[in-house]
């Protein structure tokens, strides 16, 4: 009688056995994403320590790596009176993976105009944008970086404020420091999968220059243009000139801190009296709001 349970108690031996290299490796992985988040804080410091220790601009994208999470607001004038107000301005979370990438997931505007062709609603979303830092030092060792971004935006704005597009924008940016003045610039192109909307292409340039007065004081002024290939706007392009101020990185825990910036905005290049507005806008007034974490 004994010896009925033998096949029994020798295929749940098997079975256990069998399972036995799944269940490490299930472990084993279990252990590996609980390890990578119980450290993630650890990554996100190490980053930072080893680049530059500016303060991102207002407009331009700066090469470090941030982890924070990101409001700004424009109040634009356009031409014959017609004000366009952007609430979050493209902005959101921005996360460090790893030692030398990030994240940004950034939320669609929502924009309110008033005056000519008015309305209210969400723009297009920008779309994940994906920076990889290839060099980097900090203060104490050169004080400088070199970062490659890439982002896809889709049209899923309304009716009104939609471009229709996918646009895959690569970019290029870089900036370096001497003692407590910095440039940051980036060199990137707009790239509608299949133009739509007749955009055409866009080159995006911009150039910011800042100056660490205090502790908590940052004054910088940025160039921004665009030159267009192609679509309804080709051969033109617009320059603005911010003129802006940074008040941080004020301390609101031991790991986080907020920065918060203004700026005006102003339109330097020719003003074409037809065809599609160009410059965009006359002038801009800028807030910019972040939270470190």
């Amino acid at each position: 009688m004994k010896l009925r349970f033998l096949p029994l108690v020798l295929g749940a031996l098997f079975l256990s056995a069998s399972n036995t290299p799944q269940l490490a490796a299930q472990t084993d992985l279990g252990s590996a994403i609980s390890d990578y988040f119980a450290h993630w804080h650890d990554r996100v410091e190490a980053a930072k320590a080893s680049q530059p220790d500016w303060i991102t601009p207002i407009n331009t994208t700066t090469p470090r790596l941030e982890e924070e999470f990101r409001y700004d607001q424009a109040l634009e004038t356009l031409r014959k009176s017609t004000t366009v107000d952007l609430y979050g301005n493209g902005k959101g979370l921005e996360l460090i993976p790893t030692e030398h990438t990030e994240i940004i997931i950034p939320v669609p505007a929502y924009e309110v105009r008033t005056g000519t062709k008015a309305g209210s609603g969400f723009t297009d979303w920008p779309g994940l944008l994906l920076k990889y830092r290839l060099l980097s030092a900090n203060k104490q060792s050169g004080d400088y970086i070199v970062t490659a971004f890439l982002q896809y935006g889709l049209p899923t704005g309304v009716a009104d404020f939609t471009s229709h597009n996918h646009v895959i924008t690569p970019t290029i940016a870089g900036g370096k420091g001497w003692g407590d003045f910095d440039l940051q610039g980036t060199l990137g192109e707009s790239i509608p999968t299949d133009d739509h909307s007749n955009a055409g292409k866009a080159i995006l340039t911009n150039l910011t220059a800042q100056y660490h007065v205090s502790p908590l004081l940052w004054p910088e002024l940025e160039l921004n243009r665009t030159d267009w290939d192609g679509g309804e706007r080709g051969g033109r392009s617009q320059t603005f000139l911010t003129a802006g101020v940074i008040f941080g990185r004020f301390t609101l825990s031991e790991s986080s801190k907020l920065i918060v910036g203004f700026g005006y905005q102003t339109a330097l290049s020719h003003v074409y009296a037809t065809g599609a507005t160009t410059p965009t806008f006359n002038h801009n007034w800028e807030i910019s709001a972040r939270v470190t974490f």
